[in-house]
């Protein structure tokens, strides 16, 4: 056949260390229809500074491969939620090659077409919190590439039509594929009339959506005549692919004939007209009466096939034969994103006779359904049993429903298909499955009634159970319970839901409480954080007594923020947030930078240099709300203003230590005993917070960085400033006089305000 490459490619992208399903990176691809091969090129390579990180550690990267539907991940070995079922997922580490560049392949032969998902991370870090801007951080990106080869005009059959094929000596196989429609319950593939050097030397395949693979469903055309090959309850609304392929080293021309047979369960099991089945074959709850008015068991009138339209029924193998139920839909109402329930007609109590099954189908729209959480809730009215050992069955299986007539071993699984088992008594009256990410399309649940006996599970007599059902998406397992923030997140132009876990929890629905922390232990936490910010007790009343009024209104402004920012940040339970959480971390990164500002401007004493000194705490509120604005967590925009500040104190100064001609403060007691202190208990709390700081130490190194930057205020604030003083003039005498001239008194309460120093005698 005629082969035809494609190619796709995605946006680098920057991975992070696995958290949780919210820290990693999804990727989205779409294979097409008759794909023999998808080859997927995976590039990783390492930045640092805009440059090639040859310097970056190696890291290990983690790619996961799913069709239809994001993979269910679970890299930390953490618990599922009750009732959670785990989909299962193709799983690639890549190691580096190079030291700054690894690439890695991953080929799929003959891929389901449809929906792909690429989900890629780093391993876990400590968690360690970094500053902004501090360091070049080494980014490890990630770019997958899609290369895939399908074929095209692959020979169609039409069911019941003979096709004949004619294989040359060159050629090895011949592919071909049918349409299998809805309502189908079997489909027998044959080889007819084959002629060759030895027999019929051909392996006969046979597999759905996808050409067929060497682990497909084979026959051996050699070994059995008739060669027919037959796909029991195949599924519906897919193409299915019939390989015939030549045994290797066989000689000559090999001719045959090939045909498709579908068994369509809806017309040879239909014993009535189609009119409108009785209310107890739609398996309606007995409160509900009968359709059209009629008593249970009762038949409507006959009608022509022209007035009604007869449901369409649905296969279930069974020894004596084939026969078919109705399907019942259900009604789709849509709430919210990934917030969907699923509403059954004349329901949500549900009748399940004894001698069949009640199935019902549930739509999950392509793409958009498959980035939530599918639920499933069964619950059994036991009065409604009569006393009976009754237990109600459920099978939940994509695309196909599946009901089996074998009453001994009761399971949701065949060789082809795989499925969901449920079940209720009246002793476990309650069942619930959770599918996280669920593959689109039709999804088929079959209830089926048994009683409990010596010899196993046989069909009831005259019970009819009745159960309520409940079908819902919903975006998180039980929105991430109290411990969990359940979190709408997008790729390109596809979204899904993932919990974000807190306080130690972990887990799909943040339910694993291996590292969880105590109650004690987050009280301790919120307490330390908080109560921590009363160290700005002692520079309030030291700025008050100095009479720098300015500054100590902007250290109680920072303490209350900052105590009630962290009251309000906490992981845990213990919470407390008197208004919004952004305007609380605005106001406590706003005071805690207006301190450190004012207070530099307060030791460069500019008030007799610049008579309107004010004007630059103004300045200095507008610059810093800007940049706040900005980015809260730049480097830059934290440190640019402080060394601003540190700057102009820095020329203050140096002016006047060049005006006195010494070194300004001019006593060494001054810096011995409250500049250098003050200065290393700050470089102190920097350190800490840059370098030392991470998620697990984070309540006792941030309560010391409070602890350290008040300290630092009490022993760097100046003391207050002593007035300036000017003696009276003094009795002139003839001729000629002299005036005392009392200068500015000396900063730093150097001189004892009652005492005047003459500075400078200066001629009237």
């Amino acid at each position: 056949g005629l082969f035809v490459t494609d190619y796709f490619t995605r946006t680098p992208r920057k991975l992070s260390p696995f958290r949780s399903f919210a820290s990693i990176e999804l990727f989205h691809f779409h294979i097409p229809e008759d794909t023999v091969i998808a080859v997927w090129n995976l590039i990783t390579f390492k930045e640092q500074g805009g440059t090639f990180g040859d310097q970056c550690p190696d890291r290990s990267i983690t790619v996961y491969f799913r069709s239809g539907a994001p993979s269910v991940i679970n890299p930390l070995h953490t618990h599922f939620p009750r009732d959670t079922a785990v989909p299962g997922s193709f799983a690639l580490t890549l190691t580096w090659t190079l030291p700054n560049r690894t690439t890695g392949v991953f080929n799929v032969t003959s891929p389901l077409p449809g929906d792909w998902f690429l989900a890629a991370h780093l391993p876990k870090d400590e968690g360690k919190i970094s500053v902004k801007g501090l360091y070049e951080e080494c980014q490890y990106l990630f770019q997958p590439q899609l290369i895939v080869q399908r074929l095209v005009n692959i020979a169609v059959l039409y069911p019941g039509h003979i096709t004949e094929q004619t294989m040359a000596p060159h050629n090895r196989s011949c592919l071909y594929k049918v349409f299998v429609p809805s309502y189908t319950s079997r489909v027998l593939v044959e080889v007819l009339r084959c002629r060759g050097a030895e027999g019929c030397p051909l392996w006969l395949r046979v597999r759905a959506k996808a050409p067929p693979l060497h682990n497909s469903t084979t026959l051996d055309c050699r070994e059995h005549t008739p060669c027919q090959l037959a796909q029991d309850l195949p599924f519906w609304q897919h193409w299915y692919y019939v390989l015939v392929e030549k045994h290797p080293g066989v000689p000559g021309t090999v001719s045959f004939q090939v045909t498709v047979q579908l068994t369509d369960c809806s017309r040879p099991s239909l014993a009535r007209p189609p009119f409108l089945p009785s209310s107890a074959s739609m398996n309606m709850p007995h409160s509900f009466g009968s359709a059209g008015g009629l008593a249970l068991g009762d038949s409507p009138p006959p009608t022509s096939p022209n007035d009604t339209k007869p449901l369409v029924p649905i296969p279930v193998t069974s020894h004596a034969g084939e026969r078919c139920w109705p399907v019942r839909p259900t009604l789709r109402n849509e709430l919210d994103t990934f917030s969907v329930h699923f509403y059954i007609f004349f329901g949500p109590n549900v009748s399940v006779p004894p001698d069949r099954p009640a199935v019902f189908v549930i739509n999950l729209l392509p793409v958009l359904d498959s980035g939530g959480v599918l639920n499933l809730e069964l619950r059994l009215n036991v009065s409604s049993l009569c006393g009976e050992n009754v237990t109600v069955f459920g099978c939940l299986n994509h695309e196909v429903p599946l009901t089996s007539g074998d009453n001994t071993s009761v399971t949701c699984e065949t060789e082809s298909l795989a499925g969901f088992l449920l079940s209720v008594n009246a002793t476990a009256s309650l069942s619930r499955l959770r599918i996280p990410y669920p593959q689109t399309g039709s999804w088929y649940l079959s209830l089926r009634s048994l009683c409990a006996t010596e010899h196993g599970f046989e069909p009831c007599t005259n019970v009819t159970a009745e159960v309520y059902l409940r079908a819902y998406l919903s975006p998180c397992i039980n929105d991430c319970g109290i411990y969990g923030q359940c979190k709408l997140l997008r790729t390109n132009n596809y979204l899904y839901a993932a919990c974000e876990c807190k306080a130690g929890w972990n887990g799909w629905g943040c339910t694993d409480n291996a590292e969880a922390f105590s109650y004690g232990f987050q009280l301790l936490s919120t307490l330390l954080l908080c109560l921590s910010n009363v160290m700005f007790v002692p520079p309030v009343a030291i700025a008050v007594r100095s009479h720098y009024l300015l500054e100590a209104a902007v250290y109680i402004f920072t303490m209350f923020f900052s105590t009630f920012y962290h009251a309000c940040d906490q992981p845990g339970i213990v919470v407390f947030c008197i208004m919004e959480y952004d305007v609380l971390q605005f106001c406590d990164f706003l005071g805690s930078l207006m301190s450190v500002w004012v207070t530099v401007i307060a030791m460069a004493r500019l008030q007799p240099v610049v008579k309107q000194a004010s004007v630059l705490y103004l300045l200095g509120a507008m610059l810093l709300s800007m940049a706040l604005q900005m980015d809260r967590h730049g480097l830059w925009n934290l440190l640019g203003p402080s060394l601003f500040a540190l700057g102009i104190m820095a020329v203050a100064w140096t002016a006047r230590t060049i005006r006195r001609r010494h070194c300004y403060p001019p006593t060494w007691k001054r810096w011995a005993f409250y500049l250098c202190p003050g200065a290393l208990i700050a470089a102190a709390a920097v350190l800490l917070y840059a370098f030392v700081e991470t998620e697990e130490n984070y309540f006792y190194i941030h309560s010391i960085w409070h602890l350290l930057i008040a300290g630092s205020v009490g022993f760097l604030l100046p003391p207050r400033a002593k007035p300036s003083r000017r003696l009276g003039p003094l009795p002139r005498r003839k001729g000629c006089g002299y005036q005392l001239c009392v200068n500015e008194q000396e900063e730093l309460g150097l001189v004892d305000p009652a005492v005047a120093s003459i500075n400078s005698i200066c001629t009237s």
